[in-house]
């Protein structure tokens, strides 16, 4: 919705498409506030990549895939945008998945010389729920550990253990979201985070500060009781080296397009530990993402407008590339 009115306001002709959890499209009623994804409903054709309303076709000239976590910010849908030959806002496929997969991000960062948490990576097909593993996790990361499935994001799956039974049951929830968990060790700190843009170019950073607890999905999206701080309260010298850091994940993680880059500073250390990258992040005028740029001299219609030119340009300049 607010990037649907940035876009208006900055002279583009914006076609609302929502999609529901049965994977039906729809043309979102524009003049229904906040945006549902209901009333006429869209086919996507491929591989021409015309969207057709009834007996309209429309072709457009970009798309900017506001969607988060599976299946809309691992590549899949840029796979499908790829294939129809359409440009789009954000990572491409390859750097979407390998972001999405916190075990994969985890492996590039740290083979960089990049710091991140510890981490045990455990396969389904390998989880016996004996205690072996569970006893390993204790003796190597200490307790309490967070489990996560490695590719959802908004914090869904996520639970803090601090038992033997916790580490049990937490990975066997986390099994219900995805093959693949990670159990992670626990961070004294503050998370701070940084908005980048293709060059790469970071912002300033950001900083969730929290009244209690960890981040959890209520509390990123029903908890008022958090908050977003730009720019976070660091020393110049920080802000200089986080700064630097997300610019180096987003590097070396094959990103494009945008990203917002989450750390951990670690109290006892003040070292930056690298989280995770989001390829979509939350983009409401109020979102952590936008703030950032703000702060840095970046107005929410131009950042807008700065993407869906970038992806223009990024997608004729990927035309002319030799393909044998």
């Amino acid at each position: 919705m607010s990037i649907h009115d940035a876009l208006e306001a900055a002279g583009h002709s914006v076609i609302p498409v929502g999609i529901d959890r049965s994977g039906s499209w729809f043309v979102a009623d524009s003049g229904v506030r906040p945006f549902r994804a209901e009333g006429r409903e869209v086919d996507f054709v491929l591989p021409s990549g015309a969207l057709v309303v009834g007996d309209e076709a429309v072709q457009a000239d970009v798309i900017f895939p506001v969607l988060h976590g599976p299946r809309g910010e691992d590549g899949t849908v840029q796979g499908m945008f790829e294939v129809a030959g359409l440009p789009y806002v954000g990572c491409g496929v390859r750097g979407s998945a390998v972001a999405m997969d916190k075990h994969l991000a985890k492996t590039v960062v740290s083979a960089a010389g990049i710091a991140t948490p510890r981490w045990i990576k455990i396969d389904r097909h390998r989880w016996t729920g004996d205690g072996s593993l569970i006893e390993r996790i204790v003796s190597e990361l200490s307790l309490p550990v967070f489990i996560k499935p490695v590719g959802q994001g908004s914090s869904i799956g996520i639970a803090k253990a601090s038992s033997n039974e916790d580490v049990r049951s937490a990975v066997i929830n986390a099994f219900r979201y995805d093959d693949t968990v990670i159990v992670e060790e626990l961070v004294h700190g503050r998370e701070i985070e940084v908005a980048v843009l293709d060059g790469p170019r970071a912002s300033v950073p950001g900083e969730v500060v929290l009244a209690g607890g960890w981040y959890t999905y209520d509390a990123k999206y029903a908890d008022a009781t958090s908050q977003f701080v730009t720019p976070a309260d660091l020393a110049e010298g920080q802000s200089r080296r986080v700064a630097h850091l997300a610019e180096e994940v987003f590097d070396h993680l094959g990103l494009n397009g945008l990203a917002r880059i989450d750390f951990f500073l670690d109290e006892s250390s003040g070292q930056f530990l690298f989280n995770e990258a989001n390829t979509m992040p939350g983009f409401t005028s109020i979102s952590g993402f936008p703030k950032m740029w703000e702060a840095s001299g970046v107005s929410y219609p131009e950042l807008c407008n700065h993407l869906v030119l970038a992806a223009i340009d990024r997608h004729a300049t990927q035309a002319k590339l030799s393909t044998r």
